[in-house]
């Protein structure tokens, strides 16, 4: 019982501090939306953190070998494609992911 306890209650006071650190910046700074600063941010900041995970994704594949880095080009052709077309980044991740994954598992 006190493991039961002691587990909701952490879930709580995490639950807690996940929600004022997400609300932390829409209270504080919700007047100054048109700052320069975060105008900036807002504009580069999205495209620079996409282009970061890309090259984190990609920085262990080696392209030396046999089929190196074949199904990860293959899937990101198809998230390309599909934000292309779609402009839906939840329909280009799905698409990427599960073809990533189906070649992952049948290549």
């Amino acid at each position: 019982m006190e493991n039961t306890l002691y587990l909701v209650s952490f879930i709580l006071v995490m639950s807690l501090a996940t929600f004022v650190t997400r609300a932390a910046p829409f209270m504080l700074f919700h007047k100054q939306g048109e700052h320069p600063i975060l105008v900036f941010l807002g504009r580069y900041l999205p495209p620079a953190i996409m282009l970061l995970l890309l090259i984190y994704c990609v920085k262990d594949i080696n392209w030396f070998v046999d089929k190196g880095g074949v199904n990860e080009l293959v899937a990101l052709g198809v998230v390309t494609i599909a934000h292309l077309l779609f402009r839906n980044p939840l329909i280009s991740i799905l698409l990427g992911t599960s073809l990533y994954m189906f070649l992952k598992q049948n290549m």
